[in-house]
């Protein structure tokens, strides 16, 4: 006789709670990321100086927005917690933490953009015409730095709570109004004059601002029924607040050492050759829309684990853990298949040069097999170990293994060695493979669970 496989109703409740998070996590970031992927192209068939450019001052803005995601990780991480024991007013004062922290990264920000626009664009090429492409934008784009702040932080409170579903209606707005506006703006169709690079900027402004503005209007609608309101954000809980900067310090830390790195990559690949920037421009963003699997399962297990803990049932909390890495595997195993499908169509789109296109399809082999890896060390380390507050292990584990192996090996292999992009993209990608085995063995032989919530006085 077979044997069969039973799946217990506690099991199918599980996976229709991860589902429910999971599906609109990952179609909110395919669409956003859709929409970096859009500007790709289309800079692309404008010209490969103004695709460079944009992408090396996006550098830039990649450091921001992993700081924002750090501010953001650091609101759930607590707030699920609190969520789990139904304490709304509590969840409303680490927000307000979160966003007098958000205020003061997005003037810094700006401030140093405006001060600093070209000696920053020259830290990711030397090239002279990817330079002025790169201010250009970087002229306008700067703006939309005083606004995504806000939007993160609101959503960030919201998805500790469950709510999902107005981030993917925002993604899909800025999507329709950030492609539309492109077509107009780079290309100068409908009587407007061609802007390229500068062009998409205004695009990515204006699709900024209707984020917030649909956003303001949700909270505002459905507030009362949520407890939550625009005005909690200004109450100070001083208890509270020292309990969120203690676990979002860290993260914040690692968040801006992740987007540091991506930016000494593209650096240091910029110093390779001006193909390796474009190769690695749309090898990029292919490799971002495929990996939303992992970033969607990373970001439903940190929520779902906060508030397993949150409500007590440690037992659960470590059977939940076993199942996530199944899902985690098979989510892999998919993510890589569709990446290699996805390989020629993609870059059939793009008016590349053949060294140029050459690169992009190698990089892109070489990232089928990291995205298996990334699907399960990535949920696993930021999803379940960071969700439940061990900071102490997620810091120590990228401190090593980015900046202590990876940089400065893949630096030597670029330098001095001399070695070919493709071997240098392999290098700076390693991490993502060997992460796996201390996040199998943490996870599942460590300690990790941590109770952050104050209890009622």
């Amino acid at each position: 006789m077979k044997n069969k496989i039973i799946i217990t109703e506690e099991y199918k409740t599980f996976l229709k709670e991860f589902i429910l998070l999971f599906l609109p996590l990952v179609l909110q970031n395919m669409i956003t990321l859709s929409v970096n992927l859009a500007d790709n192209v289309m800079l692309g068939r404008y010209s490969e100086a103004a695709l460079a450019g944009v992408t090396a001052v996006n550098q830039i803005q990649f450091i921001y927005q992993q700081i924002l995601v750090g501010v953001g990780d650091g609101l759930v991480i607590i707030a699920a917690q609190y969520w789990g024991k139904r304490q709304t007013g509590k969840i409303m004062a680490v927000s307000s933490a979160a966003m007098r922290f958000s205020v003061v990264v997005m003037a810094a920000f700006f401030c140093i953009l405006s001060v600093f626009p070209e000696e920053l664009t020259r830290l990711f090429s030397p090239d002279r015409a990817i330079i002025a492409e790169g201010v250009a934008y970087l002229s306008i784009v700067k703006y939309t730095y005083l606004i995504f702040g806000f939007t993160s932080v609101l959503l960030a409170t919201l998805r500790s709570m469950k709510i999902v579903s107005i981030a993917l209606v925002l993604s899909t707005a800025a999507f329709a109004i950030n492609v539309f506006l492109n077509w107009i703006l780079i290309y100068g169709n409908l009587g407007a004059s061609a802007m390229g690079a500068k062009g998409a900027a205004i695009a990515t402004l204006i699709a900024r601002v209707a984020e917030l503005i649909i956003l303001l209007f949700y909270i505002i609608k459905k507030g009362g029924l949520l407890k939550v309101s625009l005005k909690s954000f200004f109450h100070i809980n001083k208890d509270i607040s020292k309990d969120y900067f203690r676990i979002c310090l860290p993260v914040i830390f690692m968040q801006s050492l992740w987007g540091l790195n991506n930016a000494v990559q593209t650096a240091i690949l910029g110093q390779t050759s001006s193909a390796a920037i474009t190769a690695n421009s749309m090898a990029s963003n292919l490799f971002l829309l495929v990996k939303i699997g992992a970033v969607g399962a990373a970001s439903a297990a940190n929520v779902m684990i906060g508030h397993a803990i949150g409500m007590g049932n440690i037992p659960e909390v470590k059977k939940d853990a076993k199942r996530f890495q199944i899902i985690f595997l098979v989510i892999g195993l998919l993510s890589t298949l569709i990446l290699f499908v996805l390989i020629e169509p993609i870059l059939s789109l793009y008016s590349f040069s053949r060294e140029s296109a050459d690169l992009s399809r190698q990089f892109l082999y070489i990232l089928c097999f990291v995205i298996f890896g990334m699907s399960y060390q990535m949920p696993v380390n930021a999803g379940i170990i960071k969700g439940s507050g061990d900071m102490k292990y997620f810091v120590k584990l990228d401190l090593i293994s980015i900046w202590g192996i990876v940089i400065p090996v893949s630096f030597l292999l670029a330098f001095v060695a001399k070695a070919p992009p493709v071997v240098v993209v392999a290098s700076l990608n390693a991490d993502q493979i060997f992460k796996c085995l201390p996040a199998f063995i943490k996870v599942n032989y460590g300690s990790w669970i941590k109770k952050l919530t104050r209890d009622e006085a």
